[in-house]
């Protein structure tokens, strides 16, 4: 195997656990994108020429069927059906082979064909899509299939949960989300903010709620002006614990809504009154170990805090 070739399984392996792990973990729109992503990588080598590729015509086969199964998955991750067309166990099922692909030759374990050959990027993009791609792109998404086109449920109305009800001596936090400061606001296509308490190590503490989508933008804010009710009284947050808000928009050109941001505001910074936090580049880091600020510009998430104490 030569050393152009490993480094591809490796980008390849790493792109599909980080895929497969949003998806056990229940971050779904995270998960579509890197299915989405590696997707297009696979059908890529699969189509190109042989005298430009390091894989044989049947290894390239089998890449192309993989790839088929991540758009399958992505498309059950989209679907409002109450049953997964493929499931993540199955597609789980494919690392070893990915992993192996220069000795795999056994039959394939899932009756599905390759994607016809098809142009997967616009001419010129091809510097442009990075592994991890950056939310700059243009147009990346132009051989999504037709199927990929609804978005994540819930998004145009949002999710929120009621206030619980009080106890004595406990207190409860409402979090108004007054509006976001990004450059590229007005490029923003039904922008929502999912929120949702981890631990330190990422799981989750209270249900996830999602913001209606933003009722107005003007200048460089995207105004939400919406109250978030945390779902666990203050005293019962384990320690360590944070409280993230992803920033999510719907992108035309790959037909999915798609991350674009966070922030977080950690157990020492719940107090009445505004709080300004900044915002950390995608993927989201609910374990805050490897953090990004999003920009140099002085733009943030604007927050307004009630705590409310019987």
């Amino acid at each position: 195997m030569s050393e152009a070739a490993r480094s591809l399984l490796q980008r390849w392996g790493a792109s599909f656990r980080k895929g497969t792990d949003f998806d056990s973990w229940g971050q779904l729109v995270e998960a579509i994108d890197e299915y989405q992503i590696l997707a297009r990588h696979l059908q890529k080598e699969a189509q190109s020429q042989p005298n430009n590729s390091e894989f044989t015509e049947d290894q390239k086969k089998t890449l192309a069927k993989i790839a088929t199964c991540l758009e399958l998955r992505s498309a059950a991750l989209q679907s409002t059906q109450s049953q997964e067309e493929f499931k993540l166990e199955d597609l789980k099922k494919l690392e070893p082979i990915l992993k192996n692909i220069f000795t795999y030759n056994k039959e394939f374990p899932f009756d599905v064909q390759p994607v016809p050959p098809r142009k997967i990027l616009a001419p010129g993009e091809e510097e442009d899509l990075e592994f991890e791609e950056d939310e700059e792109e243009g147009g990346a998404g132009a051989g999504s299939p037709d199927t990929f086109s609804a978005r994540v449920p819930g998004a145009n109305e949002g999710t929120l949960l009621p206030r619980l009800p009080s106890e004595p001596g406990m207190t409860l936090l409402t979090i108004k989300i007054e509006k976001i400061g990004l450059k590229d606001a007005g490029q923003c296509i039904d922008p929502y903010i999912t929120v949702s308490v981890k631990d330190l190590n990422g799981v989750d503490l209270t249900p996830v709620q999602d913001t209606p989508v933003a009722s107005r933008k003007e200048d460089t804010y995207i105004h939400f002006s919406v109250d978030i009710e945390i779902q666990r009284h203050i005293e019962k947050l384990t320690k360590g614990a944070a409280i993230f808000f992803e920033f999510k928009h719907y992108k035309p050109k790959k037909r999915f809504t798609s991350t674009k941001c966070f922030a977080f505001m950690e157990m020492d910074e719940i107090k009445p009154g505004p709080i300004v936090i900044e915002l950390y580049k995608k993927p989201t880091d609910f374990k805050r170990k490897k953090l990004q600020l999003l920009t140099k510009k002085p733009l943030y998430l604007h927050l307004h805090q009630t705590l409310h104490k019987e």
